[in-house]
C-alpha cells in the first residue's frame, strides 16, 4: 500500500523536499532525495566579431552581471548573467561569451556595435555580433526517490492520461536538515514514470520531465549542502567564497529570509558591521545582511531590495545607528562601479545614501 500525503498533513516539515501545486496549493508529494536538483542550466552564446579587450585577456568566468551596451545608446544594454568566456575561436578576430539570458535578451534585430562590462569595468567591444543555437539536447529528468504519494497525485498516476500527468506549474520546496524553509524551484513539468522505490515499500520514485526546469548549477553545489544542513551559526562564513558563490550563498540567505518572519529591533540599535571582507557587491550586502541579523542574515542584495528592508520587516526599525568597521576595504573596491549602460557609479556612496534616508546613522571607521 502506497504512503499518502492528506491535504496539510503533518509530513509538511518532515521532509526535505516538497511537490506543491503553486495554483491551489495541494502537496504532489513529500520526499528526502532528489536527483537531477543540480546540474548546468542551459546558457546563451554568443560571438562578438572584431573583438578588442581593453582590460586585459577576457576568458574563464567573467562575471555575475555582464552587460552588452549597443554602441548607438538608442536600444537598452541586455544582460549575461553568470557569463563565461572561452575566449577567442582559433585563427579568427572573435570572442565567444556564454550566460544566461532569459531574464534580459538581446534587442531583436540588432546587430551592430557593443561594447561590454562587468559591472566593475569595460571588458572590451566588438562590431557585431551573433546569438549562436545550442544543439538540440533532451534535458535529464527531475527524479524524486521516495515520494509519499498526495491522494491528488495518487489518482493521477492511477488515471494515466497525459492530461492527467500534466502537473503544469509546481513548486519545489526545498527545506533544511531542521526542516525549516530554504527555498524553492519552480517548473512546468509532466510526470514521465514512476515506479516502486528503494527507500520503502510504500514509496515510489517519480519522474518528472526536466525541460522546463533549471537545475542549480554544478558550481553552486557546496554552498547549497552547508545551507541544507541548517542556517550558519557564525558570522563570516561567506568570507572565503570567490564572487561567484558569494552570489549563491546571498540568493540563499534572501530566499530563506523572506521565508521566515522577523521581529524589527526597537529605535536607537547600534549595530556593527565587519568591513574587512567586502571586496565586491555580494560581500557587500552579505556583511549588511549580518550586522542586522547575525549569521546568514539577509538585508538587501540591491540598492532597492537595500531600501525595501530598511522600510521594516527584516529586523530594523529606524532611527538606529551603524558603526562600520574597516570601511575603506569598500571603498576601494565599489567606489568606481558601472551602472547597466556603463556609466560610473559610486556604490559604496550610493549604499551610505540609502542607508541615511532609511534612518540608519553611519559611523566609518
Amino acid at each position: 500500500m502506497i504512503t499518502q500525503v492528506h491535504g496539510e498533513s503533518d509530513h509538511r516539515g518532515r521532509e526535505r523536499y516538497e511537490l506543491t501545486d503553486t495554483d491551489h496549493g495541494h502537496i504532489w508529494g513529500v520526499c528526502e532525495t532528489v536527483d537531477g536538483l543540480f546540474g548546468e542550466p542551459r546558457r546563451g552564446t554568443y560571438e562578438l566579431f572584431g573583438w578588442i579587450p581593453e582590460n586585459g585577456d577576457v576568458r574563464g568566468w567573467v562575471g555575475s552581471r555582464v552587460w552588452l551596451v549597443p554602441d548607438d545608446g538608442a536600444l537598452e544594454p541586455w544582460l549575461l548573467e553568470d557569463a563565461e568566456s572561452l575566449g577567442l575561436l582559433p585563427g579568427s578576430d572573435s570572442l565567444v561569451l556564454t550566460g544566461q539570458d532569459d531574464y534580459e535578451g538581446p534587442p531583436g534585430g540588432y546587430r551592430g556595435p557593443v561594447r561590454v562590462h562587468d559591472g566593475s569595468r569595460w571588458l572590451g567591444s566588438c562590431r557585431e555580433y551573433a546569438r549562436v543555437l545550442p544543439p538540440e539536447r533532451t534535458a535529464p529528468p527531475l527524479v524524486l526517490q521516495g515520494l509519499a504519494q498526495g491522494d491528488r497525485l495518487r489518482t493521477a498516476l492511477r488515471t494515466g492520461t497525459r492530461r492527467a500527468l500534466d502537473l503544469e506549474q509546481a513548486a519545489l520546496e526545498i527545506r533544511d536538515a531542521r526542516g525549516e524553509p530554504l527555498t524553492d524551484r519552480l517548473l512546468w513539468t509532466t510526470v514521465r514514470g514512476w515506479g516502486p522505490s528503494s527507500y520503502g515499500a510504500d514509496l515510489i520514485d517519480l519522474e518528472l520531465d526536466g525541460e522546463f526546469f533549471t537545475p542549480v548549477p554544478t558550481y553552486a553545489h557546496s554552498v547549497w549542502e552547508r545551507w541544507l544542513a541548517g542556517p550558519p551559526d557564525t558570522l563570516g562564513a561567506w568570507a572565503g567564497l570567490d564572487t561567484r558563490r558569494r552570489e549563491v550563498w546571498l540568493d540563499l540567505a534572501r530566499d530563506r529570509a523572506c521565508r521566515r518572519t522577523h521581529r524589527d529591533r526597537r529605535t536607537g540599535h547600534a549595530y556593527e558591521l565587519d568591513g574587512r571582507q567586502i571586496t565586491d557587491e555580494p560581500g557587500l550586502y552579505l556583511a549588511l545582511g549580518e550586522a542586522v541579523n547575525g549569521p546568514g542574515g539577509y538585508f538587501g542584495g540591491c540598492l532597492d531590495a537595500l531600501t525595501d528592508c530598511l522600510r521594516g520587516s527584516f529586523g530594523y526599525t529606524a532611527p538606529a545607528t551603524l558603526l562600520w568597521r574597516h570601511s575603506a576595504t569598500a571603498r576601494e573596491y565599489l567606489s568606481r562601479t558601472l551602472t547597466p549602460r556603463g556609466r560610473p557609479l559610486d556604490l559604496f556612496a550610493e549604499v551610505l545614501d540609502v542607508l541615511a534616508e532609511g534612518g540608519m546613522r553611519v559611523s566609518l571607521v
